[in-house]
């Protein structure tokens, strides 16, 4: 009997196991991605961050610019994603066990899981844009 159940429920644990590694592989794409913009944002930016350290910017302040814009990032990935989500429901509605495809509180957990580890990808940059020393980011370029 117990072999049986097994074998009726292979298919299922094993969409159940990719989904979770899909899921993990697409968070790890979304923190390589936001990491590579805000870097790439950071350098950019340099010589900017530089003059306003040389001006007496507060550490705090320049990661709280650079977060700004992570965080504008989230939101409008949130802005966007949520209301695809919902509408897409109905396509995944026969996938799902023991949750509704529109239950609230599993897309505020998503929402609130994706905003911790953008945010998290995005202090790394922050953090070193803090560090800019104002006479090596007035020489740079």
């Amino acid at each position: 009997m117990s072999r049986d159940l097994n074998d009726t429920l292979i298919n299922e644990r094993m969409t159940a196991e990719l989904s979770t590694i899909f899921g993990l592989m697409a968070t790890l794409l979304a923190i390589v991605g936001l990491y590579g913009v805000m870097a790439y944002s950071v350098a950019r930016r340099t010589r900017e961050i530089g003059i306003r350290m040389a001006l007496g910017a507060l550490e705090r302040g320049v990661v709280w610019m650079v977060m700004r814009e992570v965080l504008l990032l989230v939101i409008i990935g949130a802005v966007l994603a949520v209301p695809t989500a919902l509408a897409l429901t109905r396509l995944v509605r026969s996938q799902l066990f023991g949750v509704a495809p529109n239950d609230p509180t599993t897309m505020v957990m998503a929402t609130i899981g994706l905003t911790l580890v953008a945010c998290a990808a995005g202090y790394i940059p922050a953090f070193r844009a803090s560090r800019v020393d104002p006479l090596v980011a007035l020489r740079y370029e």
